[in-house]
């Protein structure tokens, strides 16, 4: 501290008061720590920027309600997986018996994590660049990671959203529009599509009138431009949502994450009546307990949850960054879990609900289909009629019937059965018809909805749930990138913004040609899933084993006013890290075993083939998880060889009345600032001397000796 200091005062108590070192210690009547926090500063521009750091947080936007707030971590964490993704996993992963490790990795990891998050935004008020940096500037680079996560992930996920766009104004017709397959008409002879008469109608319209999709990753096909309107639409909504901040999106939060829950409650009673409905719930409860035990089952559910609670994206700490230091993010951590969770079976009950009713209906076609042909073989004296039960009636014929008939002929004709091409018909068959992602939403789901009475109406309420849903996602996403872009370098909050959304909506182009799906693919399933694992990882180690989790816990009673459980003290300490650790491991391995791939779809045999990536391919691929995660090692390098300032070499600790903010960093040995330490008691260590020597950070809250 400068020998020439001098003592400022002022009247007001809100104000900055800076005194020198000596002036402090001599202060006759004892300073009340509760009401006042103490502002030391090695030099004048560490003073102002502390002064601009504490005017910033005072100024910083708030949420208007607790309301506001709680439906904005709904909607970032509710997004389009779990309509989609997580029906998906519970159908391919035994049903009911896939909710146990997703359940089990909910409480181990989930919660602890995603409070975590909540208290590190909350407390220290910055986005995911500056609570790292605060935590331990040698981990800084994890918010700069976060940032390039949320970026390829709003990438693709933006385009969805435009898929959803195209559908939601396609619906408006009736009958409507992937009911039935075209009709080509050759002069007088019209005659059905091809591709389409070998796959469904709703197949051939996603793939060839929305998508126009290319046969491979290859074969680029220029742009769809359908889809690049539906694109260019998509982010103008984005960004006027999030143009002004929370101070926009926190209104649009009041649609966008209440809607989807009114549709869902619909679909869910017009579901329930729906016949074969109870089938398709029962199937999903029935477990499969072999799965449980399947490595690759607790990956994926590893994996959802992260999805799931938006961990790691930075979106979750830039909306409690918004919040007041006293809000009980607690209770916060646990409601917005429980939602989701609640959200996601009450999705995959609507879902298995109305593939119940799909799948008897085609059940039923394929009954029809294969008593035709067995009618063929009795005219044709093929098949003899006394293989036939004689209570079997063709023009009424049941699924317990032709079973029966079909079990009689496959008995009988042995040696010949395969090349009569019968189908045994069986519900579990269909019910057990795996359909992944965007094809449950945009395939399955839209066929079923096309037996519905009134179909337009169901199409035009699910399409704009799926915008809603995806909106509200998006808008935490931008979150965690423009955030802590805006807190660290001050740059203006709406030109940022919109330069942010028309660079991405360029940048988006990319899958909007015709092989697009293909690169959303790529990013959904790997490019954003293994730097997001280690992002998660980093910051528990940060905070727990770095930052150290006893003054973690100790700061938090201070910062909530009680002593939160003490399972998170062992959750952050041991079992999430640990549990991480392995699945990220199991993860590496799965990609070498399993080289990554995708599904294309070939025009000429109308239907999917799984190809792998390319090598052009796979080398972009390696080169996104290298950019995404490459920051944590560059800022750690530069900041241990100190080419990068952290800001280490002054202390500056602020006070003003009624709050306590610190921004203290490492000292010089010598530093005159050391005597004023001698006369306070700092927060223990607790975690031992190696935390200190790793990030010099010192405890959120400086308390006098009482």
């Amino acid at each position: 501290m400068p020998k020439n200091s001098k003592v400022t005062q002022r009247e007001h108590s809100n104000e900055h008061v800076t005194e020198s070192v000596a002036d402090l210690l001599a202060l006759e009547e004892p300073v009340d720590y509760k009401q006042s926090v103490l502002n030391v500063a090695g030099e004048t521009g560490g003073k102002q920027k502390v002064a601009e750091e504490e005017l910033d947080a005072e100024d910083r936007p708030a949420w208007n309600s607790k309301l506001q707030y709680i439906l904005a971590q709904i909607g970032f964490s509710v997004g389009l997986g779990n309509i989609w993704r997580f029906p998906y996993l519970c159908q391919k992963n035994g049903g009911g018996a896939y909710l146990v490790p997703y359940l089990v990795l909910l409480i181990i990891i989930g919660i602890p994590l995603f409070f975590l998050e909540l208290a590190v935004g909350q407390r220290i008020r910055r986005g995911s660049i500056g609570v790292w940096h605060y935590v331990c500037p040698r981990l800084g680079g994890i918010g700069f990671s976060s940032c390039i996560v949320c970026l390829f992930v709003g990438l693709y996920y933006n385009v969805i959203i435009g898929w959803s766009v195209f559908y939601f104004f396609k619906s408006f017709q009736y009958p409507l529009p992937w009911s039935e397959c075209p009709v080509i008409r050759n002069g007088t002879v019209a005659v059905v599509e091809p591709e389409c008469e070998k796959s469904s109608a709703t197949t051939y319209f996603w793939y060839r009138e929305a998508l126009d999709i290319s046969n491979s990753i290859s074969e680029s096909g220029g742009l769809n431009w359908k889809m690049t309107v539906c694109l260019l639409v998509a982010w103008s909504i984005v960004g006027m949502a999030v143009v002004k901040g929370i101070q926009s999106s926190g209104k649009v939060m009041y649609f966008s994450s209440l809607f989807p829950y009114v549709v869902l409650a619909c679909f869910l009673v017009r579901g329930l009546l729906l016949r074969g409905a109870v089938d398709g719930i029962l199937h999903m409860f029935t477990p499969k307990l072999d799965k449980m035990l399947d490595p690759q089952v607790w990956r994926e559910a590893a994996t959802q949850v992260f999805f799931a609670l938006g961990l790691g994206f930075g979106g979750v700490i830039a909306f409690s960054s918004y919040n007041k230091q006293d809000n009980n993010c607690h209770f916060d951590a646990a409601l917005v879990s429980f939602i989701n969770f609640f959200t996601s079976v009450l999705a995959t009950l609507v879902v298995f609900a109305v593939l119940g009713f799909k799948a008897n209906i085609m059940n039923e076609k394929c009954v029809v289909e294969n008593a035709e042909k067995i009618l063929g073989y009795l005219n044709s004296n093929v098949l003899s009629r006394d293989l036939i039960p004689p209570h079997v009636n063709f023009s009424h014929l049941t699924t317990k019937d032709y079973s029966e008939m079909y079990n009689v002929i496959m008995t009988v004709k042995e040696k010949q059965f395969s090349a009569l091409g019968l189908d045994p018909c069986l519900l579990e068959d269909e019910l057990d018809k795996s359909v992944q992602g965007t094809g449950l939403a945009f395939i399955a789901f839209t066929e079923a909805m096309t037996h519905f009475p009134a179909s337009p109406f169901w199409s035009v309420m699910f399409f704009l749930m799926l915008i809603n849903l995806g909106l509200g996602s998006m808008i935490g996403t931008m979150a965690g990138i423009t955030t802590p872009i805006i807190d660290t370098f001050k740059v203006p909050k709406e030109m940022f913004t919109v330069g942010c959304c028309v660079f991405a909506f360029f940048v988006g182009l990319l899958f909007v040609q015709r092989s697009g799906n293909y690169f959303v693919t790529m990013f959904d399933d790997y490019s954003a899933t293994l730097p997001l694992t280690v992002i998660v990882i980093l910051e528990n180690i940060a905070v727990a084993w770095i930052y150290g989790t006893k003054k973690f816990m100790q700061e938090l009673t201070e910062m909530l006013g009680f002593r939160p459980y003490r399972f998170y003290f062992y959750m952050w300490k041991f079992v999430s890290p640990l549990c991480m650790a392995v699945l990220t491991t199991a993860s590496i391995i799965q990609l070498g075993v399993s080289p990554p791939g995708y599904s294309a779809w070939i025009k000429e045999e109308a239907a999917e083939r799984y190809l792998y990536f390319p090598n052009w391919a796979m080398a972009l691929l390696i080169t996104l998880i290298a950019v995404a995660t490459l920051p944590i090692p560059v800022v750690f390098i530069l900041r241990h060889f100190h080419l990068l300032s952290d800001g280490s070499n002054t202390l500056s600790v602020s006070y003003k009345k009624g709050r306590m903010m610190k921004d203290i960093s490492n000292l010089e040995e010598n530093d005159e600032t050391r005597f004023i330490l001698s006369k306070w008691q700092l927060l223990p260590w607790n975690e031992g001397s190696w935390s200190s020597e790793v990030c010099h950070q010192e405890p959120l809250f400086l308390r006098k000796d009482r």
